[in-house]
């Protein structure tokens, strides 16, 4: 290595430092606050740097609140596909079964050291705001997340091939609708349930969702109306 390139080393390691702890307070403050409540002043604040310097790194609020989407939803993305991936080869020659699917398709976000770490508790409250959005949620889950939902619906089809077409995407909207709320997070399951449930408890919510939306598209499979 020549001494310019190893004197432009930490400089890059600095950046990219700041440029990380910029998402991390991004993600923090547009979970709790939403993307109006939040400035890029308060942001660069809450990373301890420059507003300046969040500009450089995203340009204008809606760049860095894309960015900061984009950032876990591409690992997540990649963790699913590789489950589904897995899951047809399990059962080949055959299509998995529904349960395999929805296993594919929650397991891997639901379950892990990852969800109790808060960074990831803020993202998934971020993936639940934006869900719910009518300004953000066609526009950053569609690009995001439907090339992968779209295989996860293609595998429906080959698992009940009498599934009414729009029978498949109802299903997908009350399982998006199931985890939406599992990713929230909010407490009110622990109000109604008496304290019996935690909605914290992601690997819980996985157990009794799973079984659930697979009973539901089951169903769908058999149904004729």
């Amino acid at each position: 290595m020549n001494s310019a390139s190893a004197s432009a080393h930490p400089d890059t390691a600095r950046l990219e430092s700041r440029r990380t702890r910029i998402l991390d307070a991004a993600e923090k403050l547009f979970a709790e606050h939403g993307y109006d409540g939040v400035t890029l002043r308060a942001i660069a604040r809450e990373a301890d740097v420059d507003v300046a310097l969040a500009n450089y790194h995203f340009g204008r609020k809606h760049e860095l609140f894309e960015a900061t989407f984009m950032r876990r939803a591409e690992l997540l993305n990649r963790w699913r596909i590789k489950a589904l991936d897995e899951a047809f080869a399990a059962a080949a020659p055959n299509p998995p079964s529904v349960r395999a699917i929805m296993d594919a398709y929650l397991y891997p976000i639901l379950h892990g050291p990852h969800i109790t770490e808060p960074a990831w508790r803020s993202y998934y409250a971020l993936v639940a705001y934006v869900n719910n959005s009518t300004e953000w949620g066609g526009k950053l889950m569609s690009r995001f997340f439907n090339p992968m939902v779209d295989r996860f619906i293609d595998a429906l089809r080959k698992a009940l091939p009498d599934a009414r077409e729009e029978a498949l995407f109802w299903g997908y909207h009350c399982l998006s609708g199931a985890l939406t709320l599992a990713f929230a997070q909010t407490g009110r399951l622990d109000k109604l349930s008496g304290g019996l449930c935690r909605s914290e408890d992601l690997e819980e919510a996985y157990r009794h969702i799973v079984v659930f939306v697979t009973a539901g598209f089951e169903q769908l499979g058999l149904s004729t109306e």
